[in-house]
């Protein structure tokens, strides 16, 4: 579904170092959830707040930047509370599983000028649980161990340093299980589901990519 700036209250235009404006649009499938910036500015973010049940759409914004762009991402897959568990209390009580897929045109050449694919780089702030012994237990606030960050100063800049950070791996539709949303969208060929190397611990991600030119 369309994002504009008068539903999210995001700032549409991202101005990067040099260059002349442009019109760029991003087409987005997560499972659950995300939002999107470009050289530092939110430019837009899932319109299906992550508390909703079966949270799976696709999202095309459209936004204003100048090159380079520095893409920067927050993926989140639900979970109820720090647990990184499901479904709490519930006979489906269960890990669950992210992935997602995002390219951007240039709206001036109709040229996809980025893709997620394994020259992505993420950073993991929510993983839990740290052991999957504890996913069906009757206490998971107390059995579950988790590994909690804070998203570094500035990751969303040109400037940051993101050399340690991992790159994507990438997987199937099958190993993802698609869902919603996601055939709405002609992927380019080269675009790839991507997450980190496990799709069921790894709940909050941090991601970057950079675009130099047309």
């Amino acid at each position: 579904m369309p994002v504009t700036a008068t539903d999210t209250g995001t700032d549409t235009t991202a101005t990067g170092a040099t260059g002349a404006k442009s019109e760029f649009v991003a087409e987005v499938w997560a499972d659950n959830w995300f939002s999107l910036y470009v050289n530092g500015k939110l430019v837009g973010q899932d319109s299906v707040p992550i508390t909703t049940e079966r949270s799976f759409n696709s999202e095309t914004i459209s936004f204003t930047a100048t090159y380079p762009l520095t893409i920067a991402m927050v993926t989140k897959d639900f979970k109820q509370d720090d647990s990184g568990l499901e479904y709490i209390g519930t006979d489906r009580q269960q890990m669950g599983d992210g992935g997602f897929i995002a390219q951007i045109t240039d709206r001036a050449s109709g040229r996809v000028i980025a893709r997620t694919g394994t020259d992505w780089k993420g950073l993991v702030i929510h993983r839990a649980p740290l052991d999957d012994s504890c996913e069906k237990s009757a206490s998971p606030a107390t059995d579950c161990a988790s590994k909690i960050v804070a998203e570094p100063s500035g990751w969303t800049s040109a400037g940051f340093d993101d050399a340690t950070w991992a790159p994507a791996t990438t997987y199937s539709g099958e190993e993802v299980g698609v869902k919603e949303g996601y055939n709405d969208i002609s992927w380019d060929p080269s675009a790839r589901l991507i997450w980190t190397s496990s799709l069921t611990k790894d709940n909050t991600i941090l991601w970057r990519h950079t675009v130099t030119s047309p």
